[in-house]
């Protein structure tokens, strides 16, 4: 870890960068049924308003990853926040659904720039082991959104209606513009800027693609991601319609997940210093597979009550939190060079699973507590095929690099 860079600094502005996202999706999920009702939609027309938002956010990864290359990283937070801020106000003044969807897809194109480039600032300042125990502290931090954002929500919409949780999205990514103007620094060396050419663009991502290592890597963590994802798009669901909850009762499930984000980036931070990545994650699989298994048994032989619902997420969120930091950074580590069109890959599978959980499987299954559970089965099971594979791939490619020497 380089000492001539505040850590704590770093830190504290990616943390409150990347916590956008969580903020767009989980603010407004207590006034789905009054959004619901003024515009005459359905849940599913509401779970697409997550969907397209993700979907959104994937693919505009792969625009923001090489331009943060090309301009830095610096330069690209802050275009983000100023079209983040426009999109938010205009979705609070809405007037039907079809203009609210609008907005929201243009939140979730610029909402992913932040993400991609302060990823990469990370990696840009400190070695490997220094940019996971990074990551793991922002990871920490990013865990409160999930838990603030939906009890935030639930007040404001008590208070002053739906339209009110935009205009305090829109607050947060002024006070965002403003921090980062003032107290954030350019990371990238202006030598080691990439062309931002379409055809070397296009270049790096085929490169990207055709590394098996790295492709089952970010698959891995997708995957992964999307078995605890499916309780976040899922919570409104979940809320009112299986545990049959207000509004203002969304904290019941999001601070005890965000607890246990917490505790397993903790726990991630501090096992780096005595053991490796890869130990870690394959320790990670097994607290998800844990919290996974009991899932599926409370599902099947017990009636839904909240402890029971709840608890088995915890501690698969508890496994997602000790991957992640050692995925993200593996990941990155395939392409010392171009970190930033990494980075943008890596949140584009991430963001692209989330949102076929959100609007393709989620609408696609029962309403049910067991309909949960098996997707969460399927998609551990995959992650931990990805993640496996993964590792034959590395130890492959080592075995042919010696007979080369």
């Amino acid at each position: 870890m380089k000492d001539n860079h505040n850590y704590i600094g770093i830190v504290l502005i990616v943390s409150f960068v990347f916590m956008l996202g969580p903020f767009s999706i989980d603010t407004y999920l207590p006034s789905f049924q009054s959004i619901e009702s003024e515009f005459l939609s359905s849940r599913a027309m509401m779970q697409q308003t997550i969907a397209l938002y993700l979907m959104a956010t994937a693919i505009a990864t792969l625009f923001w990853g090489p331009l943060s290359d090309r301009i830095g990283r610096k330069r690209v937070i802050t275009i983000t926040l100023v079209l983040y801020s426009i999109a938010s106000f205009s979705c609070a003044l809405a007037p039907d659904y079809k203009s609210f969807l609008f907005f929201r897809i243009l939140q979730g194109v610029v909402a992913s720039g932040g993400l991609v480039a302060g990823r990469a600032m990370v990696r840009d300042i400190y070695s490997s082991h220094g940019a996971q125990k990074i990551m793991a502290y922002v990871l920490m931090l990013f865990a409160l959104a999930p838990a603030v954002a939906p009890v935030v929500g639930g007040w404001l919409h008590e208070s002053y209606g739906w339209r009110s949780i935009f205009y305090f999205l829109t607050a947060y990514g002024l006070l965002m513009l403003g921090v980062v103007s003032f107290l954030l620094h350019e990371s990238l060396h202006q030598k080691k800027r990439q062309s931002f050419h379409p055809v070397k663009v296009l270049g790096v991502y085929l490169q990207t693609f055709l590394h098996i290592k790295f492709v089952f890597i970010v698959l891995a963590l997708g995957s992964s991601f999307g078995g605890f994802f499916i309780y976040i798009a899922g919570a409104p669901t979940i809320m009112f319609n299986i545990l049959h909850l207000s509004s203002t009762d969304f904290w019941i499930q999001f601070v005890p997940m965000t607890a246990g984000i917490i505790s397993g980036s903790l726990i991630a931070n501090k096992l780096i210093d005595f053991w490796g990545a890869k130990n870690i994650i394959y320790l990670a699989f097994a607290v998800m597979f844990v919290g996974m298994l009991v899932n599926v048994l409370q599902a099947y032989l017990l009636s839904p009550g909240v402890f029971w619902v709840i608890t088995p997420v915890v501690i698969y969120a508890l496994g997602v939190a000790m991957s992640m930091p050692g995925l993200g950074v593996m990941a990155l580590d395939c392409f010392p060079k171009n970190k930033g069109a990494a980075s943008a890959v890596q949140s584009f599978v991430q963001i692209m699973f989330s949102g076929l959980v959100a609007g393709v499987m989620l609408p696609m299954i029962p309403h049910s507590v067991k309909a949960y559970a098996l997707l969460q089965l399927v998609l551990l099971c995959a992650g931990i095929v990805f993640w496996v594979v993964s590792h034959l791939a590395d130890i492959n490619f080592n075995e042919k690099a010696k007979e080369w020497e």
